[in-house]
């Protein structure tokens, strides 16, 4: 039942913020909306803590505040790749591919960290396997980065209650 809450806060937040507009049609509107949805969702049988996952809503902050600077640097690291590829004759562009093996057991871990790689500019989550990631990247340096397993430390912190993970090493080179 308390998934079914939260999902119901969580639509009605969303709704709410979207609309902007706030007569009583409209509320109630919104509210026939979110109701339609969570019966479906529970119909489906969908609304549980996988699909919910309420114990990552206190560390999700402080991970999604990492994942932005995260973000920012490889904007600006794309963007001196493009750059200094149309000022110099340097090739600064290396395009590679690498699967790199993963120590995180739940799908969510899986997911977040897949999601997080396709999130971060120059680097695309092609393909995930039971141990490991498919990844695709503009430069060596970003696949070099992956494979230091910060990323995913901070995914191991977020889903799973041991966080202990050592530094991963990719296994098949492709470039």
């Amino acid at each position: 039942m308390r998934y079914t809450i939260c999902l119901f806060a969580v639509l009605a937040f969303i709704w709410l913020t979207n609309s902007g507009l706030y007569t009583p049609l409209l509320l109630s509107f919104g509210l026939i909306s979110v109701v339609f949805v969570i019966l479906i969702a529970r119909r489906m049988k969908v609304v549980d803590g996988e699909s919910l996952p309420l114990e990552l809503w206190a560390t999700l902050p402080g991970y999604y505040l990492w994942l932005w600077r995260k973000i920012v640097a490889s904007n600006l690291e794309v963007a001196a790749c493009v750059w200094g590829g149309l000022f110099s004759r340097n090739e600064t562009i290396s395009p590679c591919s690498e699967r790199i093996p993963t120590k995180l057991n739940t799908d969510l871990g899986k997911v977040l960290y897949a999601n997080s790689i396709t999130l971060t500019p120059g680097t695309v989550a092609i393909d995930v396997d039971d141990d490991s990631v498919l990844v695709h990247a503009l430069t060596r340096s970003g696949l070099d980065e992956l494979k230091q397993g910060e990323m995913e430390k901070q995914i191991l912190a977020l889903t799973e209650k041991n966080s202990d993970s050592s530094t991963t090493t990719g296994q098949k080179n492709e470039c």
